[in-house]
């Protein structure tokens, strides 16, 4: 399964609510990833532009994005990022496939062409 982080902030009614009446997350949040087909890693409280941080796992994408935006549906959430993280196994094959198509890929403005240079010839003029 692929790994994701998601972070977000809470709303001030939910701080507000959550200061009068605190409550481990953590354990509503893993429910929520096991109903959807996917498992809950980790939970945090942070400090800085988000409130909370989480490290979910996912089968793909649409479970991640059904089981964040069924948390964000109650309205307590906003401003939520989801990132893929690819562990260092995926990490290793993605820049070996990526070092492959490098070898088939004209970058724009550059004057080589499926890593073989191409010789421009001399400038009209030169002698």
């Amino acid at each position: 399964m692929t790994i994701y982080i998601s972070q977000g902030r809470y709303t001030a009614a939910a701080i507000k609510g959550m200061s009068a009446k605190p409550e481990d997350r953590s354990e509503v949040v893993a429910e929520l990833f096991a109903a959807a087909g996917g498992r809950l890693i980790s939970w945090y409280l942070t400090l800085g532009p988000y409130d909370w941080l989480i490290i979910a796992e996912a089968p793909d994408e649409p479970t991640m994005i059904s089981a964040v935006l069924a948390a964000a549906a109650g309205g307590s959430l906003s401003e939520i990022t989801t990132t893929v993280a690819l562990t260092a196994s995926d990490t290793t094959k993605a820049f070996q496939r990526a070092g492959e198509l490098t070898l088939k890929f004209r970058s724009a403005g550059r004057a080589d062409y499926y890593g073989v240079g191409i010789d421009s010839g001399r400038e009209i003029g030169e002698a």
